[in-house]
This record gives structure tokens, C-alpha cells and sequence, in this order.
């Protein structure tokens, strides 16, 4: 049996006793003590960085994790890892998600760790974090920076970043002035953490809690508060113990822990990211997300956070109110009580056996008075989407859900800026706006660009159909089809629709068709592949992003990185 600590995964040099000997010459030379080194070894993975504003807190969050660790009797070691700040990434942080799982699994498998603490947070690093502890096999707890508080806006609270968009669209509108806007800047994001709202950060954080990845309660504490550092420190502590029991992340990936999450994320009104990254963690174990299986799930699933961008809510009213634990309560009917979390016991064991609904909070419903009794996020295919595409039905206009509309197509994200506002631009209000070749080849990288901005001309109109291949935050609202497959740069179907096409849109049907008939589609395919291909990118890991991306549905990981790739499946 493999040694534990810094006697594991020796560097290679023909001689072990030799490799051993300078190895605890440099753990010496650290200021270690011969007791140390022999403790489990668990490696603190922090994704902090001045360019990723949201983990301001993230040395603090470290320090507990690190007291955690050597309550229980562990050394940890901090593991800087490679970190993906939304807002400061081009073109966007969805293209270094991947790059993030693989520098994770590396740290973790070449490393002599038994253990091991994720520390993330600003949402792709949530995904990338698992995706890597999961192809590495290395027992591992998550935690994540937290929530940020809401702010105060001449007497309104206000939020990053669904108010950011609200506000957005009132300046667009001519609603408010650019002193109006600088204002509203400085109280958007007034403390540390990830946005105020349940965007994808807390949908990922809410949804670990859901897989068992992270210890019960710890999604909601928000960031600049105890109760987080306290968290991290029981994180710390569970992560020695899990390496000591071998709690690999296999063991608590289960088929059934999925389904817990997807139940999850529907009860929450989550972002719709969060399917792409729950069907990429998935295939690091083996195990398919199939939408099919999401859409017969949301349709018993009821709706119970009332939080923004579907609701009135904010995160800190959510924790408030008791957070993930409330929520899985109320769903206990409908979960997998069995599957194991990182706590070392069942989800069921997790719950509490005299739970009682807090009656005096409005963010979380009963389950016997949802918000919505299902389909906060449904599915919808057709000759538009024939592999699939999602509609965050929580978050849209319930009179623009059946529709047949005219299509007014964008080919890219350049043609899309440059067209947009341009008093020539022939569209109406009833028209599909549709958005192409921004998916995980065309964008590169699958920007969140499809919150399409409203045309200027249509001054007045607060929603319409936006329909594109690709993704949208998490706090973003509207009636936004999203992640069409397969993607335009892709040869999908998507690459073949032309201003004043029709387009059927129906929820009830589940239903999204290209209203052409198909000896025109004949010819346009054929026209089509007449023209010049796209080039690859030429080198680095672009080049390799280029060829091995996997589309929407696979959650856009790389062919060679997913569980049954390896297997030769």
C-alpha cells in the first residue's frame, strides 16, 4: 500500500530510497517537522487572482481551510491553480474551463496529495474544480468563496449582476442617463463574492451541495461573513477524513447524485449553464446527462426559490431563509436519499429528521405551494435544434412561449454589435431574433451572448424571442432559446436560417422548427459547403480547443478527457 503524505508519488530517479531522502530534505527546508510530513497531505486548490474580483476573499477562505485541516490532523499544502474571472476574460471564461479541469488534474495526480480542498467560486471555476478532481480520482470537499451582499440604490436594493442588466436596458431604452448608470455602478457589486443573485456561481454552489461535493449548508453563506470561514474550516477537516476513508469523487458521482442535482436545479429556477457543466462533470465518470432525461424531470419538478432573475430575491435572503438544506428538504419525495456525500454519510442521513419549513421566510416555497408547480427549464427540439436546445421557461414572457415569428438572423458576434442599432435594421417587434456561429467552435468558446440586446429602434419592447447556439448568465431573464445543437460552425441547421425565414417556437410541444421547406435547405446545404471552411487556430491550446471541443450536449468538453473516450465508448 502506497504511503500517505509526502511519501507518496515519488519523482522518479531509478533509486525510491534515494527520491524519498531529498524530498524530505526539501519539506524540510520549509520549516516542516519530521511529524508533519508523515500526516495526510491535503492540497488546498485556490483559484485566487487580482484579475478575479469576486475571490477577493479567497486568502481568508485558504486560512480556514488550512485550520480545518490540521484540527483534523492533515497538512495542507495551498495549490494555486489557474483562475477564470468572468468579467476579465476575452472572449470568454467559458473557453478556459477546460484548460482549468486540466491544469486541476494534473496538480492533483502528479502531486504526492491523499487529499484534496477546492476553493472557487466565480462560476466556471465551480465546474472546472470538479471536472478535474473527477479524472483524477483524488478524495476532494469544495468549497466556494460565497455570495456577495446586495447593494442600496436611493433606497432599492440592488444586485450584480441581474440589476446590471436592468439598468442596462433602461439606459438602452432612454430610460436613464449615463449619470444615472455611473451611479448605479458603485452599488452593484458592493462587497467581495459572486453575484448577488442565484446566477451560475451560486446555481454550480447550490447544485455541489446537491452532488455531495460539498458539506451541507455551504453553498449560501455569503462571502465577507463567519459563517463562511466557518464552512471552509469544516471543509478542511472533512477533506482529511475522506482521504483517510478513500472517498474518491467516484464514490459520490453517482448516476443518482446527478439526478438529485438536476431536481436541484430546477426547484432553484438555476442557471441554464449550469446543464452544460453538470453533463461535462458527469462525463469524467462515466455517466451521460441526457436532456431527455432533464426535460421528463422538469415537468414534476416544482419551482420553489424565488430569487432574482426569476424572482424578487437576493442570495443573502436565500441563506437567510436556510439555504440548500431547506431546499433538498422540501424535495426529499423526489431525491436519490442514498447517494453518498463527502460528509461520509447518505443524503438522506444529511437531512434533518425534524426539519420543519421556516414560515417565516418568502424565498423558499413549499414544495405543496411552489412558485411553479414544473418546467422552469424545458427542452425543446425540431428541425432548428435536432440534438437539442433549453429555454429558462421560469425566467420568460409567458405570452411570447407559442409563437410562430420571423426570423432576423446576425451571423456572428461582430455582425451582431456592428447591425443591432442601426435605424436600417428591418425588424419588429414580433420577430425571432437569431444569433449564429457563437457556439463552443463558432464563439470560440460558447460566449454568454445570448441575451441578445433589444434593437434600438424598438424602443419600448422589454422581451423578445432570442434564439442562438450560444449560452447566457445565469442572471440574465427573457424568452431565450439557448444552446442550440448542434452549432451553426458545426454545419447545424442554425447555419442555414436567413432573415424572414419562419420560426415555430412551442413550449407546450417542445418544439422549435425551421419553417422552410426542405428542397430549399437542399440547396442552401449544398451552397453552403460550396464556401471556404473556417480555419483552425494555428497553434497553443486554441489550436487544441479547436479540434477537440465536443458540442452543447456533451457539456462542450474535450472528446479525449470524457470517461467513456477513455474506455473507447
Amino acid at each position: 500500500m502506497e504511503e500517505q503524505g509526502l511519501s507518496r508519488r515519488l519523482t522518479e530517479t531509478g533509486d525510491r530510497e534515494f527520491a524519498r531522502f531529498i524530498r524530505r530534505s526539501f519539506a524540510l527546508s520549509s520549516g516542516l517537522s519530521r511529524e508533519a510530513l508523515g500526516k495526510p497531505a491535503i492540497g488546498i486548490v485556490s483559484t485566487a487572482s487580482d484579475l478575479n474580483t469576486c475571490h477577493r476573499e479567497m486568502p481568508a477562505l485558504v486560512a480556514a481551510v488550512k485550520r480545518g485541516v490540521w484540527q483534523a490532523g492533515g497538512l495542507p499544502l495551498e495549490v494555486p491553480a489557474i483562475s477564470l474571472g468572468e468579467v476579465y476574460l476575452h472572449p470568454t471564461s467559458m473557453l478556459y474551463r477546460n484548460l482549468l479541469s486540466m491544469d486541476v488534474e494534473a496538480l492533483l495526480a502528479a502531486q504526492p496529495l491523499d487529499g484534496a480542498v477546492l476553493a472557487g467560486g466565480c462560476d466556471k471555476t465551480v465546474p472546472g474544480l470538479l471536472m478535474g478532481a473527477a479524472s483524477a480520482g483524488v478524495p476532494s470537499v469544495l468549497v466556494v468563496t460565497g455570495p456577495m451582499l446586495a447593494g442600496s440604490l436611493r433606497g432599492e436594493r440592488v444586485g450584480a449582476c441581474t440589476d446590471c442588466r436592468r439598468f442596462w436596458a433602461r439606459y438602452r431604452r432612454g430610460e436613464a442617463s449615463a449619470e444615472d448608470l455611473a451611479e448605479v455602478e458603485g452599488q452593484l457589486a458592493p462587497t467581495a463574492g459572486t453575484c448577488a443573485v442565484m446566477g451560475t456561481a451560486s446555481t454550480m454552489a447550490c447544485l455541489a451541495e446537491a452532488l455531495g461535493v460539498m458539506l451541507p449548508g455551504g453553498a449560501s453563506p455569503p462571502a465577507v461573513t463567519a459563517e463562511r470561514l466557518r464552512c471552509a474550516e469544516a471543509a478542511g477537516a472533512a477533506a482529511v477524513r475522506a482521504a483517510r476513508e478513500g472517498l474518491t469523487p467516484q464514490k459520490v458521482l453517482t448516476r443518482g447524485a446527478f439526478d438529485n442535482a438536476l431536481r436541484a436545479l430546477l426547484a432553484i429556477g438555476g442557471s441554464t449553464n449550469a446543464v452544460i457543466h453538470l453533463a461535462a462533470i458527469a462525463g469524467r465518470v462515466g455517466i451521460r446527462v441526457d436532456l431527455d432525461r432533464l426535460d421528463a424531470l422538469g415537468r414534476e419538478t416544482p419551482l420553489l426559490v424565488d430569487l432574482k432573475p426569476t424572482g424578487e430575491g437576493y442570495m443573502e435572503d436565500f441563506h437567510a431563509a436556510g439555504g440548500m438544506p431547506v431546499v433538498l428538504s422540501e424535495l426529499k419525495p423526489w431525491l436519490y436519499l442514498g447517494a453518498l456525500t463527502v460528509s461520509g454519510r447518505t443524503l438522506g442521513e444529511t437531512l434533518d429528521p425534524a426539519y420543519r419549513w421556516p414560515a417565516w421566510q418568502r424565498a423558499i416555497r413549499r414544495a405543496e405551494d411552489p412558485l411553479q408547480p414544473g418546467e422552469a427549464l424545458v427542452v425543446l427540439k425540431g428541425t432548428l435544434a435536432p440534438d437539442g436546445a433549453l429555454l429558462k421557461r421560469s425566467a420568460a414572457s409567458p405570452g411570447l412561449l407559442e409563437r410562430t415569428g420571423r426570423a432576423t438572423v446576425f451571423d456572428s458576434l461582430e455582425d451582431l454589435a456592428a447591425r443591432v442599432d442601426r435605424e436600417d435594421l428591418d425588424v419588429r417587434p414580433d420577430d425571432f431574433l437569431v444569433l449564429r456561429n457563437a457556439g463552443p467552435l463558432g464563439g470560440p468558446g460558447m460566449p454568454e451572448a445570448g441575451y441578445l440586446p433589444i434593437p434600438r429602434k424598438l424602443a419600448g419592447v422589454k422581451d423578445m424571442v432570442r434564439i442562438s447556439d450560444a449560452r447566457m448568465s445565469g442572471t440574465a431573464f427573457g424568452t431565450v432559446v439557448l444552446h442550440v445543437a448542434p452549432e451553426a460552425a458545426a454545419g447545424g441547421p442554425l447555419a442555414l436560417v436567413r432573415s424572414g425565414d419562419g420560426i415555430e417556437l412551442s413550449v407546450r410541444r417542445r418544439a422549435l422548427n425551421l419553417l422552410v421547406p426542405e428542397d430549399e435547405l437542399a440547396r442552401r446545404r449544398a451552397e453552403a459547403a460550396s464556401r471556404p471552411r473556417r480555419e483552425l487556430e494555428r497553434r497553443g491550446y486554441l489550436r487544441l480547443y479547436s479540434e477537440r471541443v465536443q458540442q452543447a450536449p456533451l457539456g462542450a468538453d474535450f472528446d479525449f478527457l470524457r470517461h467513456e473516450s477513455l474506455q473507447g465508448g
